[in-house]
């Protein structure tokens, strides 16, 4: 396992396909975002799963787009060459009964440089 181990307030740099992911996300560009996920993909968000282009296509309209997430990477975890992208995260979602600022772990699983898994959790940091 591999961490990334950066002074505070300093650029994670993410490798090559998750920074398109960050970046069309950012960018509330929906066809840069899918162009990152493979025809067959997993998404796990809230607990609901999204296989496929079509149902992940859906998903991103409405979760991410359509609420204008953003997300800044704060930590990155090489597992075994899979990548957990610590962020926080804002957008015009409900926020109440959440942190400020909310903070996801994004679990990424690529193959041939494609988004083939990608489960999203709020993790608890009281355990």
């Amino acid at each position: 396992m591999i961490k990334s181990s950066l002074p505070a307030n300093a650029p994670v740099v993410l490798p090559p396909l998750l920074a398109a992911f960050v970046e069309a996300t950012n960018g509330f560009d929906v066809e840069r975002l899918m162009a990152t996920f493979a025809e067959d993909a997993l998404v796990n968000d809230q607990l609901r799963d999204y296989w496929g282009k079509p149902a992940i296509r859906e998903w991103a309209e409405r979760d991410i787009i359509g609420e204008r997430l953003t997300m800044k990477v704060t930590k990155l975890v090489n597992h075994y060459g899979n990548f957990i992208a610590t962020a926080d995260v804002d957008g015009n979602y409900d926020k109440r009964g959440l942190p400020d600022p909310l903070v996801l772990a994004f679990y990424f699983i690529a193959h041939n440089n494609l988004i083939v898994q990608l489960i999203i959790l709020r993790n608890r940091s009281d355990i």
